[in-house]
């Protein structure tokens, strides 16, 4: 059976109590919402795998996960992906498009692949609204957003792999980059 599956970084608990804030507020303000899933930095988009194989594909990521350092990440103000995505702007550090990018190498090897992520390119983000919004809650909620100041910096350690059960996306397992498995 073919289950949907997608690799990311989670950010510290603080960083991530901020973007669980700021979707609240947006959620109420403006009832946006965005994927059912911890906030994250998305590195492979959702692609379908075959649950029986899932520790094949673990392997995988373990395997690759030890051969990687950790990761800065630094968040600086907000982005927007007109007219529906709003999200915590991600800088891309040569770092992380070092990591997205051998990622997506390796996992093409195992028949993962997402042709729109060639097209569109990398761009690191943390969504805070991506769902039902039209062109005036998004031109309300951006001007908002836009004039916020929000700085973090942090170093992530782990792969994520996320699974979808029905109604919502939950951490699978973890690879620390350069280390152990964790499930």
């Amino acid at each position: 059976m073919s289950t949907r599956f997608f690799i990311a970084l989670i950010p510290p608990q603080a960083v991530q109590d901020y973007a669980d804030r700021t979707i609240q507020e947006l959620t109420e303000r403006f009832q946006t919402r965005t994927a059912k899933a911890p906030p994250h930095v998305t590195l492979q988009p959702p692609f379908l795998w075959e649950f029986e194989q899932v520790f094949e594909l673990e392997n995988r990521l373990r395997q690759f996960a030890q051969t990687r350092s950790p990761v800065p990440v630094t968040i600086s103000g907000f982005g927007a992906f007109a007219p529906r995505v709003l999200y915590l702007n991600v800088l891309k550090t040569p770092e992380l498009l070092a990591l997205q990018a051998v990622l997506i190498q390796d996992l093409e090897q195992i028949g993962i692949r997402d042709p729109k992520n060639k097209q569109r390119g990398f761009s690191p983000h943390l969504t805070v609204a991506s769902r039902n919004i039209n062109k005036l809650i998004f031109k309300a909620a951006w001007a908002e957003l836009q004039a916020r100041s929000v700085e973090f910096e942090f170093v992530s350690n782990r792969l994520i792999l996320l699974i979808h059960e029905g109604q919502r996306w939950q951490v699978r397992s973890e690879f620390e980059l350069g280390g152990a498995t964790r499930y």
